[in-house]
């Protein structure tokens, strides 16, 4: 054990020479490859950690001891961080002041890293309830920017924004006496500071505070957006992301207050989409995916169709960097790699969702048929080229066939171009609009499909793998269509590509063909030999990834063809291949929601002759995310199929759903809710009990900054549903869910999900009608979403609107409207006469 000792003059610290020597050996030590050495640390540091002096060191080689490198002492500053996560509540007083007193001292040193390390430290200090226990922090900080040394200044910028970043919150409440009212007027000045990295903190700063509505920032809401215009030109591509960003952020919160100034934005985010920094240009891009969302987007966007078509398209191929991590220039059969740990993510069948996905530009990827990409892996791969995919997606959406005179004079030209990587971008454009423009795609598509199928024999596998996620976007058509004259073809060329010798078309095929199950069904009975036949080969051909998506494809096919798999010819087992105990209870549980689904009640003697119920109750419990995902998605099959048998259990299954609502693992969160909204509308008024389990989260999960659209829509639907059979109980919390609510529901199509939940917010308008005063203009788009509500739906909208009209009477009704884009105002008028 290494000897530390402490020597204290007049209360000034200094470190003993032998101890500063062993642990500056520790720390050199540390940096060795050699797996041996880096355990011996670990013990050592373990030991040192009962010494808390031994932090004394830390900070004293990270701050002042300038002659050793800055990777030993930057290494020093963090392994304090760490020690500060997991042990600050046992650091001494004297030791605590002493790390503070010198982080504050050295917060400018010379060294960027140095001055970075210290920020983080200073950070890691804050978040442990410090914030209130070091109340010179944040004034220091704030005075130390005014410091003529730029590197004092921008080591104490760096902090801040780190705390910004972290504590957002709590700046902005009455615990701290509310910082940020001197906070946010201090950054906004350095926004014309002469260094840019200044600036781009300053911003960075007061962007921490955009979407939660901080009242300190909305006090200066005008002179913050006044100051992002006089940096549209900075010539710094880390400021000009930062402005972008903040731009899509206040589109989202504060949308009056740009729509004055939308036709130069709109100008402006065109230039910044090409920009020649792809940070900056992907931060633009996000601005159409944001404003596709608000109900000005028809009205803001109708004249710059013409520019902005063009940008998206071009932002969709792959870029050079691209090309290489995904080896597209080099053709190599891969498929006989094992795959590594980090390759396999799982996915199964059947995440629940309400509408289709609006995530244009899986391509690469091959888009999954259900919803299980939203998790952090994929999102740390956003792009550029997805954004644009995912952005021209939504503007079809908005937009439908009006699109169409823009691109399709475009796509001729990118579909046959004899480069490969422009070909591949086209298969994604006429992917990303299909849900949206399918309508006016309709005459194009009987030449277009040969050309689309024949793309699946191409010699690039990029192309290859987007001409299955493109054609899977158009199965419904096909399917439409007698089946020799596209779905044969079709079906012939994907079954090859599933024994493709590249595994990201292997995935891409049995995803695609997996949309061609669901939209065939019984169309496929003629070719279930040679489909069985090429399924039970891939077993053999396939590693352990694509493995569990073939399990996928197989699952789908059972849910889509029903007993006509049940002949003697098909019962042979693929042998070649164990899979582990998990994989088979997955599959087992998806094949039950399957059953459940097909048969709907008669399922019901099969679930009364076993003890499925009480499985079942295991299998939500189990410490694999994707045994849960499917375990919710059976209760809720069983649930609308056969729920008697379900009802005697909801006491025990609604604490396990309830702590299930957790969009860290997204498809356990989307199935749960579901599960939660089918139980309620089976429960009635019996649901009582069990509303304060759920409805916390599900407030929680609508207001959540990021969540994908999927799980907003089953999350709002679920809210809608718990306030139909017990609006009491929901109808207080209305106003904090109301706004997202809206905004969630306004895109998807009529369907039973969508009248229910919208049966549900009326009867909760009913019991607390000031909830939704504040966002009226919302429920008013969301209701003008509807196409042919039910008579009596359509009645409860009258209702609410005509009773709004006459409470505010008629000449605030007529100022409260003019707000209104001019699409909105004729719905409202032509339907329900307001």
């Amino acid at each position: 054990c290494v000897c530390v000792c402490v020597c204290v003059r007049r209360m000034e610290w200094q470190p003993d020479e032998q101890g500063l020597q062993q642990v500056l050996q520790l720390l050199k030590d540390s940096q060795s490859p050699d797996t041996a050495t880096q355990r011996a640390v670990q013990e050592k540091l373990e030991q040192l950690n009962q010494f808390p002096d031994f932090n004394n060191y830390l900070i004293f080689v990270l701050t002042s001891l300038k002659s050793e490198d800055e990777p030993t002492r930057s290494l020093s500053g963090l392994i304090l961080k760490n020690n500060v996560k997991a042990h600050y509540q046992n650091f001494p007083p004297l030791v605590a002041d002493f790390i503070k007193r010198e982080c504050l001292n050295n917060i400018g040193d010379p060294s960027p890293l140095i001055r970075a390390t210290i920020g983080i430290l200073i950070t890691t200090i804050a978040s442990k309830g410090e914030l209130q226990t070091w109340p010179e922090l944040l004034p220091q900080l704030c005075n130390l920017l005014n410091s003529e040394d730029y590197n004092t200044c921008e080591g104490s910028f760096g902090a801040l924004q780190k705390i910004c970043e972290d504590s957002s919150e709590l700046l902005d409440s009455d615990a701290l006496n509310r910082p940020l009212n001197i906070m946010i007027p201090k950054f906004l000045q350095f926004f014309k500071h002469c260094s840019p990295k200044i600036r781009s903190h300053a911003i960075a700063c007061v962007n921490q505070f955009i979407s939660s509505r901080a009242q300190a920032l909305m006090d200066h809401i005008d002179t913050f957006i006044e100051s992002l215009f006089a940096l549209a030109g900075d010539e710094d591509c880390e400021v000009r992301k930062n402005v972008c960003r903040a731009l899509v952020m206040l589109l989202e919160v504060r949308i009056d207050r740009l729509i004055p100034h939308m036709h130069s934005i709109i100008q402006y985010m065109l230039q910044r989409t090409q920009d020649p920094d792809e940070n900056v240009s992907l931060e633009a891009c996000e601005f159409w995916l944001t404003l596709a969302e608000q109900p000005v987007c028809k009205e803001a966007l109708s004249g710059h169709l013409v520019q902005l078509i063009p940008i998206l398209v071009n932002g969709m191929k792959y870029s050079e960097i691209d090309i290489i991590l995904l080896k597209g220039d080099v053709e190599e059969e891969d498929d006989t790699v094992p795959d590594s740990e980090q390759d396999i993510k799982p996915r199964f069948h059947k995440s629940r969702t309400v509408t289709l996905q609006h995530e244009g530009g899986e391509g690469e990827e091959g888009e999954d048929h259900d919803d299980d990409d939203d998790d952090d892996d994929t999102l740390s791969d956003w792009n550029l080229r997805k954004c644009s995919a995912a952005a021209l997606d939504v503007l079809a959406n908005v937009f439908r066939d009006e699109l169409l005179p823009h691109l399709l004079p475009l796509l001729k030209g990118l579909l046959f171009h004899p480069d490969w990587v422009v070909k591949e971008s086209g298969i994604l454009v006429l992917g990303a609009i299909a849900e949206g423009c399918m309508q006016g795609m309709v005459p194009y598509l009987p030449e277009l499909m040969p050309h689309l199928i024949q793309c699946l024999c191409d010699k690039k596998a990029l192309v290859r793998s987007i001409a299955c996620w493109t054609l899977s976007r158009y199965a419904h058509w096909v399917v439409s269509q007698p089946p020799d004259s596209h779905l044969k073809p079709l079906m012939t060329e994907l079954l090859k590509r599933i024994l493709d010798g590249n595994k990201r078309v292997q995935e891409a095929a049995c995803s695609a063909f997996a949309t061609l199950e669901e939209e065939a069904c019984t169309e496929l009975v003629p070719y279930l030999s040679f489909i069985l036949d090429t399924l039970v080969f891939a077993f053999g051909k396939y590693q352990h990834k694509n493995l569990l998506i073939l399990y996928d494809a197989i699952g789908t096919l059972a849910d889509s063809v029903g007993h006509h798999l049940n002949q003697p010819m098909y019962s042979q087992q693929p042998d070649q291949y164990e899979a582990p105990d998990k994989d088979f209870m997955i599959v087992a549980l998806d094949l039950l929601s399957g059953l459940a689904e097909g048969l709907g009640g008669h399922v019901d003697q099969l679930v009364s002759r076993s003890n499925i119920m009480t499985l079942l109750f295991q299998c939500m419990q189990d410490t694999m995310p994707e045994v849960r995902q499917s375990s919710f998605a059976l209760l809720g099959d069983l649930t609308k199929a056969c729920f008697p048998h379900v009802k005697p259990c909801i006491a025990e299954f609604m604490p396990i759903l309830g702590t299930n609502l957790n969009p860290e693992f997204i498809s356990v969160c989307n199935n749960a809710t579901w599960a939660i909204g089918e139980i309620c509308m089976q429960m009635g008024v019996e649901m009582q009990p069990y509303v304060s389990l759920v409805l916390n989260q599900l407030v929680e999960i609508i207001n959540r900054p990021n969540t994908p659209k999927t799980l907003l829509e089953n999350t709002a639907i679920t809210i809608g549903r718990l306030g139909y059979v017990c609006p009491q109980e929901v109808a207080p919390m209305l106003q904090q869910f109301i706004r997202p609510w809206c905004t969630s529901l306004r895109n998807i199509r009529d369907n039973e999900e969508k009248d229910s939940a919208f049966r549900g917010i009326c009867m909760m308008i009913g019991v607390n009608p000031g909830g939704v005063v504040q966002d009226f203009i919302f429920f008013c788009d969301a209701v003008a979403s509807w196409v042919s509500p039910k008579d009596d739906l359509r009645d409860m909208f009258y209702k609410i609107l005509h009773g709004f009209k006459d409470q505010v009477g008629e000449e605030n009704w007529q100022q409260f409207s003019e707000q209104f884009p001019p699409q909105l105002k004729e719905r409202l008028s032509a339907c329900y006469g307001v």
